[in-house]
């Protein structure tokens, strides 16, 4: 391998976040170990580096590789921050009282990562990580943990219980399944739940099937629900970024969903703010359901409130 490729194994061996063993990293990190194509790991060494004048430049010279100015909040905020992190650098070692935006602002290796790093590719590499992680822990670990921590617990009617990925869309899509289930489709069953994480993580195939539809993610509203004893479809799209039921996505889903049931469509938002931005492209004859206040539907027409169209 190709010293970046080395780093980039370095990196993920010492445990550092997926994101952070990209190229751009790889190369931070050979600049603070002085580490050159024809450099042995052994040989590393640790000097307190700039972004600017001497990681950037040594990439640059050393490796054919320029990165324009404006990139260095890049190395600072992408890359440089998580190393802190990660315990492989130290922040303004020399002159730990420097402002924030001091262009004296510099990084060092910790003596920790140079040990470790100086043992690269000898027998004594995998054990030299592995105390690393132990000492320092594992920023990619820490950062699922952080992760897990915030996941979205999600109890269905029938005692199957789910963990959703954190974010303001699974959070709708939560409260969608129990709240606005509870106020307007009671005992419906839940037919298709994709995670923004897990496309596939609630799929009844046989349940989307017995309406007509040829399972494609993709393709399929956020949430679909169905009352047996009503014989309706909610048919729901949730809106955080993406947009809501237009007549457009009408006319999508009326040809997928080939069924007898009633077709029910309805725009879920978490509140009247992100609302108010997609309100002139909401279908006639559909729904709004708020995330905030869930017992309220704002049907968009007057001849019927809810109902199959």
């Amino acid at each position: 391998m190709g010293k970046l490729e080395d780093a980039q194994a370095i990196l993920k061996a010492l445990g550092l976040p997926t994101a952070q063993q990209n190229e751009i990293s790889a190369y931070t990190l050979l600049s603070l170990c002085n580490v050159k194509e024809k450099t042995k790991w052994r040989d590393a060494t640790a000097s307190s580096q700039t972004v600017t004048k001497n990681i950037m430049y040594f990439v640059r010279d050393n490796y054919g590789r320029e990165y324009k100015p404006n990139t260095r909040e890049t190395f600072r905020r992408q890359v440089l921050h998580q190393f802190e992190q990660a315990h492989v650098v130290l922040y303004n070692p020399d002159l730990p009282g420097l402002s924030t935006n001091s262009p004296r602002a510099h990084y060092r290796l910790t003596e920790a990562a140079l040990t470790a790093i100086r043992k690269f590719g000898t027998g004594a590499w995998e054990r030299a990580a592995t105390k690393f992680k132990k000492d320092q822990g594992s920023l990619a670990a820490t950062y699922r943990q952080s992760r897990e921590l915030h996941r979205i617990p999600l109890k269905l009617a029938d005692g199957r219980e789910f963990s959703l990925s954190p974010g303001k869309h699974n959070e709708v899509q939560a409260a969608v399944v129990k709240e606005f289930a509870l106020n307007f489709a009671p005992g419906a069953t839940l037919l298709y739940l994709g995670d923004t994480a897990d496309k596939l993580l609630i799929v009844d195939k046989e349940g989307l099937a017995a309406h007509g539809v040829e399972f494609n993610h993709d393709k399929l509203p956020d949430v679909v629900l169905f009352d047996a004893e009503k014989n309706w479809l909610f048919l729901i799209e949730v809106v955080t970024s993406h947009g809501p039921v237009s007549k457009k996505r009408v006319i999508e889903l009326e040809a997928m969903f080939k069924s007898t049931a009633g077709k029910i469509y309805v725009s879920a938002f978490p509140d009247m703010a992100e609302f108010k931005k997609f309100a002139k492209n909401i279908a006639w004859d559909t729904e709004v359901w708020l995330a905030d206040i869930p017992e309220h539907l704002i049907h968009f027409n007057g001849d019927r409130f809810l109902g199959p169209r």
